[in-house]
């Protein structure tokens, strides 16, 4: 009798533990944890005379180190803003790099306005969990993801605008500690750009417009999001996708190939279904973890779309590698202009790849009225000019 009311209290205990566990995990319970030798710490841009003139400049060409310290610690919190406004100063042309643990290399790398949500060099406002753009116009840039260093941390901005940034204005808050907790991986992200190419045999055969569509079952050709060699777990990605067609440019599934898989591990059905919306979407919408901030206002879907993702409670792990790839369009179809930055985790600070270029980086223009005006006299032409041609 003595063994199993022993037992019972056990699981009892067990439960509660549990429970327990479970609630400090929340992140307002967490809140009500009283740290042991952590103290918060900041650095900004401030007029040290005590003035007004609470931001630096930058010169063109020039590359500034607006962050460094030794030791321990985690940054909790970014905030920045500059001027002039996006329609002078490219913010897709300011590069912020990230250095952890004395490393010459970074482990973050990417224009300024896409890592905090802004695309295209546009402004505009958006609202997620970790990353936000805000009044006025997205022109406030905000990030809470935490990025932990256990031996010294940098943040770069390099001035690639062809221009000088006449005001700069910054605030990094951080923790110092003796040292981190056992297990803390060390944050990552990375731009991508490419102008997709149609199908060589079908054309922009998307919806089966031409005829029957061909199958993708290898990734092959596929746009890249993330390719990553080591241990970690990927959190999320912001994705922005300029279609030069009103046709509907999210058929493509992303594909997932985890620990050097031949064969994708995940599988989606639609781009739009990944970002956790369906049917075609063109409506602006916000969640802290999914949304599309920013959403084109043309014929169908041609224009500019962005969507994001975060994986904040559904990481993606991985122990060898992880490689995220997208269709651009069923079975990669259509010639569309995509960028997209990349945010995880890994066990140890590591190199990304460089990024594309400031001519690479430049984005396709808008496809106008009289663009589409100018089709349609080539296609009278090619019909022999009958005054009564409709279209279809």
């Amino acid at each position: 009798m003595k063994k199993k009311i022993l037992h019972i209290l056990s699981f009892i205990m067990l439960i509660a533990a549990s429970t327990s566990a479970q609630i400090l995990n929340n992140d307002l319970s967490a809140l009500s944890q009283i740290q042991q030798g952590v103290t918060s710490k900041r650095i900004s841009s401030y007029d040290r005379t005590g003035g007004t003139d609470d931001f630096i400049r930058i010169t063109k060409d020039e590359k500034k180190t607006i962050f460094e310290v030794k030791g321990a610690g985690i940054i909790n919190h970014i905030w920045i803003t500059m001027a002039p406004d996006p329609g002078t100063l490219s913010r897709n042309d300011v590069i912020i790099k990230m250095y952890w643990d004395g490393n010459e290399y970074p482990s973050v790398i990417s224009p300024i306005g896409p890592f905090f949500g802004q695309g295209w060099n546009e402004s505009y406002q958006y609202s997620s969990l970790p990353l936000s753009a805000s009044p006025v116009e997205g022109r406030g840039m905000v990030c809470y993801f935490t990025m932990p260093f256990s031996n010294g941390a940098r943040i770069e901005i390099e001035n690639q605008s062809g221009r000088r940034i006449d005001n700069f204005y910054y605030s990094i808050d951080y923790l110092i500690m003796n040292k981190l907790p056992a297990g803390t991986g060390r944050f990552h992200s990375w731009y991508n750009k490419q102008l997709t190419e149609a199908s060589k045999t079908e054309g922009e055969n998307e919806w089966g417009v031409f005829g029957k569509s061909g199958n993708n079952l290898k990734g092959e050709r596929n746009y890249v999001i993330a390719d990553i060699k080591g241990k970690g777990h990927f959190v999320g990605v912001n994705y922005y996708v300029n279609s030069p067609t009103p046709m509907w440019y999210g058929e493509g599934d992303e594909m997932i190939f985890i620990d050097e898989a031949t064969s994708p591990t995940l599988n989606g059905t639609g781009t739009e279904d990944y970002f956790n919306t369906a049917w075609c979407p063109k409506t602006a919408f916000s969640n802290p973890y999914y949304g599309y901030p920013r959403v084109n206002n043309d014929i169908g879907w041609l224009g500019r779309t962005h969507l994001y993702r975060f994986h904040i409670t559904d990481p993606l792990y991985f122990n060898k590698a992880f490689k995220f790839t997208i269709e651009h369009g069923h079975n990669n179809v259509l010639t569309l202009d995509l960028a997209s930055v990349a945010y995880w985790y890994q066990d140890m600070a590591t190199a990304v790849p460089p990024i594309p270029d400031v001519e690479a980086r430049k984005p396709m223009p808008l496809i106008t009225i009289g663009d589409i005006h100018r089709w349609r006299n080539e296609w009278r032409k090619s019909k022999g000019n009958d005054p009564k041609l409709w279209g279809n």
